[in-house]
């Protein structure tokens, strides 16, 4: 075999990071050992995986095409070096989520993933969670630095597989002291009139809610941009305006009584959650084990 598996890590991390440098920091070695073994990797079979400008390296096209290729390889090596370990079966995962999913739904999963068996930690077993907007995660999975994706808003790229995940849908609210708490049901006519605090653009949120009140828009008179829910949740709180967020994370101050739902009947607020991946992704017993447990959540 005229490659190693060392130069197809240097490679994967060079083309992850776009720096030899920050690829070198990654797997703990030298800058001159790191450039050394990319540069015997295309020595070695005549070919250039990288188009150079200055200290930048952007994969060319060989070098696109490979990546699936040589990401699986090395997934497959490892799977084999913790079934040689006697480690179990799955080893670090890189997963992102978008804000809601990330906040509310994905580290009671990743606590699952974790555990061979209840209350015991599965060796080796590691989750890195990146949470972020939609065009975030997608744009991360597509360029292999996510292995798996759990998002919010639909997207559509010909290397990524979008699936559905569960079903959600966003609720309108406002603070209990507000003009709109008393009157509950709003019309056309209230929803433009209202002033809003929403979830910037390219979040599957706003997604939704743009969907959900076509024909409404651009008059709709949206006061903040915000990219976090519980920034939102506040502001609406304090009187600000009214919102509109997933209903999971909105349970719990429903129940404080902090903010009051908005019935919202004739237009529809619902929506889904989709699995991400890339139609090339070396599907690893991790990425199995973590879909499985998205599906069995309650």
């Amino acid at each position: 075999m005229r490659y190693t598996l060392r130069q197809l890590e240097v490679f994967l991390a060079t083309a992850r990071s776009e720096n030899i440098t920050r690829a070198a920091e990654t797997l703990a070695m030298s800058q001159s050992a790191a450039s050394g073994a990319l540069r015997e990797l295309e020595q070695q079979f005549g070919i250039a995986l990288f188009e150079r400008a200055g200290k930048r390296l952007k994969l060319n096209e060989l070098g696109r095409m490979l990546l699936p290729r040589a990401e699986g390889l090395l997934e497959q090596a490892s799977e084999l070096e913790h079934a040689l370990a006697g480690k179990g079966e799955v080893g670090e995962l890189r997963v992102g989520a978008t804000l809601t999913i990330g906040n509310y739904l994905a580290v009671g999963i990743v606590a699952r993933y974790m555990q061979g068996e209840p209350g015991r930690q599965l060796p080796g077993a590691r989750v890195l969670l990146d949470v972020e907007n939609t065009e975030h995660i997608a744009d991360a999975v597509l360029h292999f630095r996510l292995d798996v994706g759990l998002i919010e808003g639909e997207f559509h790229h010909p290397d990524l597989e979008v699936t559905p995940w569960r079903d959600d849908a966003l609720t309108v609210f406002c603070a209990p002291d507000h003009p709109l708490a008393a009157k509950g049901t709003l019309s056309d006519d209230d929803l433009r009139a209202a002033t809003w605090i929403l979830r910037e653009s390219g979040s599957g949120t706003r997604q939704t809610f743009e969907r959900a009140l076509h024909g409404l828009l651009p008059g709709l008179n949206v006061l903040l941009e915000l990219q976090h829910t519980e920034a939102i949740k506040r502001a609406v709180e304090a009187g600000l305006g009214i919102g509109c967020l997933s209903q999971v994370t909105l349970v719990e101050a429903f129940r404080r009584g902090s903010l009051v739902p908005l019935s919202v009947p004739h237009r529809d607020f619902s929506r889904q959650f989709y699995f991400v991946l890339h139609r090339q992704k070396y599907r690893s017993r991790g990425i199995e084990r973590w879909l499985q447990l998205c599906r069995e959540m309650p």
